[in-house]
């Protein structure tokens, strides 16, 4: 698909982006060349290939979602200035 300036012109102003005219053709020529790669992606037939999420075909090895540290919970709440009904209570900062 080829664009000319017009085209150009117009796609530059929807998009509100300033475009020198001595760069128009240059524009012109790489955009079109954009198109006309997608127009032939989308000529490869493609029946029966299944979507990849990733193109290596590997799974993400995770770790085991197992507890790594113990509750210190009592103990902070013991040590912190004021507390209540488990909670940590702070001085108020929004009025």
């Amino acid at each position: 698909m080829a664009l000319d300036n017009a085209d150009i012109l117009k796609i530059a102003k929807l998009a509100r982006l300033q475009v020198n005219a001595d760069q128009v053709d240059d524009y012109a020529n790489s955009i079109s060349s954009i198109l006309d790669l997608v127009d032939a992606m989308q000529k490869v037939n493609t029946e029966g290939v299944e979507p990849l999420a990733n193109p290596l075909d590997t799974h993400q090895r995770l770790r085991t979602d197992a507890v790594t540290a113990d509750n210190k919970r009592d103990a902070f709440l013991a040590i912190a200035p004021k507390s209540e009904a488990g909670l940590f209570l702070v001085p108020k900062v929004i009025e």
